[in-house]
């Protein structure tokens, strides 16, 4: 077992957890209001990663926010605001550089729970 596989069964991530293409699909809404859509996700450590791509881009503003997982690496996020007068700071995250252990999630966006709801 390498370095790698051994980092991935300590966090339970697994490649089976990555979504195919033809059968599942996952969205994120915040106050009724669609923010991404995708049928091509990561799913690690119980977070929906979406693909950059299927982001609503006008909700999302770069934070300087930053915070570092010993096996993803350093995060960057995002505040989302849909216009209604309520931002939600620093509410999604994102590795554009993550260690070689999470290279699948390169540029994906996982969002807390508690701010966005989350269906896949």
């Amino acid at each position: 077992m390498t370095l790698t596989d051994k980092i991935k069964s300590i966090f339970k991530h697994d490649i089976q957890d990555s979504a195919s293409s033809s059968k599942m699909s996952a969205k994120a809404v915040v106050n009724g209001v669609v923010i991404a859509e995708t049928d091509r996700y990561e799913k690690v450590e119980g977070n929906v990663y979406f693909p950059p791509e299927s982001l609503k881009s006008d909700y999302f503003k770069t934070t300087e926010t930053h915070t570092a997982c010993p096996w993803k690496g350093l995060a960057s996020y995002y505040t989302i605001d849909i216009g209604d007068g309520n931002p939600l700071v620093d509410a999604a995250w994102y590795y554009p550089e993550p260690k070689p252990a999470a290279s699948n999630i390169t540029g994906y966006v996982a969002f807390y729970k508690n701010k966005v709801q989350i269906t896949a």
